[in-house]
């Protein structure tokens, strides 16, 4: 297959020309979401930036086999086999089981992407449903001399896997400056040292997620997910493996570290790592108390907000810039994005009505080469966008008379210009991706209200019939600690 796509490789750091293991076939996994609270603005630019490869591999010819998976299990606080589940938490704290908070994040998760026209995966695996092929990998793992168990637990051993294989490849780290800057942390902890990660964890009598083990009841550790998952679907070795730059070190670190000492095989060929998104110069995450949710931004309901922001909106503004490139949130980005789009897509329609004359006074073979070359070169959507404004002022000016094109011409620039707008940065008018569902949000908001206060005021008539029409609908209300959330079936 004549692909002529180089990509930059995270893992040497060099742009490489891009081959799958088995052409045309590509194995793709993307570390997707944990589902304990909504999506926000940071988890827009992995989806969309992979969302973008995924699209334009296909257009290319490949037969793309995209896993982006779902963590609902392990994540602990701080990422540092410590603290408690994320979701288990959240579970304690609302009441409810942690499979419902999954669920429900989820589905809210599934709603974001459906309206920033992210495609589905080809496959989207949960954490919780493949305990058992984690437990084969930590197994291996010992059998191979490079774990250990203590206490129920079982510990990944750094140094020893780094006497044969070099730890701190995808990052660039040293093992003797992390035993150096991590020792002093160490003093009471299980682990032999402070760099060793956790493969399985001993459940304490209070956490929720529990599984049986040869170990003891537990719980697999975040890192293993991906490796077991990423080994299932798409095999010992696979393409490409994505996700955000934060997720590095350790995570991906600690995942070339687990499927080495399982296989003695490096499980991943190309390592794309998309850059953050900044507030005021610090990165936008829960952790920091500083994100803005997709549903607010959609909304215009958040301080930092001077307006509601549609999602292509969001789409554009994150494709404006290279996926390796930082990305800081301002209400002026946001804004001169959202007439960049406009351009694009009224020149959409006036394409569709242009006059045909006997001569091109424009070259719109180059600008299709021109295209093709800027995403190609590492998926360069800000260039490839630079030249569909090219191709907005030739619409233009043939719209008003100033220059002319052929028939023939005018059919490449019809079809080059729907493919790349359309197709590869998977733009499209908000009324084709469900903007309607937040017009339904905010009604549900209000009858929420209503009823909130005809059951202050104890009438329990009034607070019955909108729970039961409601119900009539598919429309189901769940009454919580923290108030009332709906749901479809």
């Amino acid at each position: 297959m004549d692909s002529n796509i180089f990509v930059y490789n995270t893992l040497s750091r060099t742009k490489e020309a891009f081959e799958p293991i088995h052409p045309p076939h590509v194995g793709m996994y993307v570390c997707g979401p944990t589902v304990y609270g909504d999506a926000h603005l940071g988890h827009a630019r992995p989806a969309i930036t992979f969302d973008l490869i995924f699209r334009y591999l296909q257009h290319k010819g490949y037969k793309v086999r995209y896993v982006r998976n779902i963590t609902d299990v392990g994540h602990l606080e701080n990422d540092a086999d410590e603290g408690e589940d994320k979701i288990a938490k959240k579970a304690r704290l609302e009441q409810l089981e942690p499979m419902e908070v999954v669920q429900y994040y989820t589905n809210r998760y599934h709603r974001d992407m459906d309206l920033l026209n992210v495609l589905p995966p080809s496959i989207e695996p949960h954490a919780s449903g493949h305990i058992i092929e984690q437990i084969d990998i930590i197994e291996r793992i010992l059998e191979n001399g490079y774990g250990y168990v203590v206490n129920g637990s079982v510990y990944f051993d750094v140094e020893k896997y780094n006497q044969k294989y070099p730890y701190g490849i995808l990052s660039g780290r040293k093992i003797e400056e992390l035993l150096s800057t991590t020792r002093e942390l160490d003093k009471q902890d299980e682990k032999r040292n402070s760099i060793d990660f956790a493969l399985w964890k001993k459940a304490a009598p209070e956490h929720i997620m529990r599984w049986a083990s040869p170990w003891g009841v537990g719980f697999p550790a975040w890192h293993l997910e991906c490796t077991a998952m990423g080994k299932k679907y798409l095999g010992e070795q696979f393409d490409i493996h994505g996700g955000g730059l934060d997720l590095m070190f350790p995570h991906h670190e600690c995942e070339i570290a687990q499927s080495q000492a399982f296989s003695g095989v490096a499980p991943v060929r190309y390592w794309m790592h998309n850059n953050l998104i900044t507030i005021d110069g610090q990165k936008m995450g829960k952790s920091y108390g500083n994100f803005i949710t997709l549903e607010q931004l959609f909304s215009g309901e958040h301080s930092k907000l001077e307006k509601a922001y549609t999602p292509m909106n969001i789409r554009f503004f994150i494709l404006q810039a290279h996926y390796r490139s930082p990305l800081d949130f301002s209400n002026a980005a946001l804004q001169a994005a959202e007439k960049g789009l406009k351009k694009l897509l009224e020149a959409g329609n006036t394409l569709q009505k242009l006059p045909i004359g006997n001569t091109s006074t424009s070259d719109i073979k180059a600008l299709k080469t021109n295209l093709y070359e800027a995403m190609d070169d590492d998926f360069n959507s800000p260039i490839a966008i630079s030249h569909l404004f090219e191709a907005v002022r030739i619409i233009n000016s043939v719209n008003d008379n100033k220059e002319t094109i052929t028939a023939d011409d005018l059919e490449l620039l019809k079809n080059t210009y729907n493919e790349f707008v359309y197709n590869i940065l998977g733009l499209k008018p908000e009324t084709e991706v469900g903007q309607d569902s937040y017009l339904v949000g905010g009604l549900m908001e209000l009858i929420i209200d209503i009823r909130k206060e005809a059951r202050n005021k104890k009438d329990w008539a009034t607070s019955d019939l909108i729970r039961d029409k409601l119900s009539a609908l598919r429309v189901q209300l769940k009454d919580g600690k923290d108030g009332t959330n709906w749901s479809t079936e």
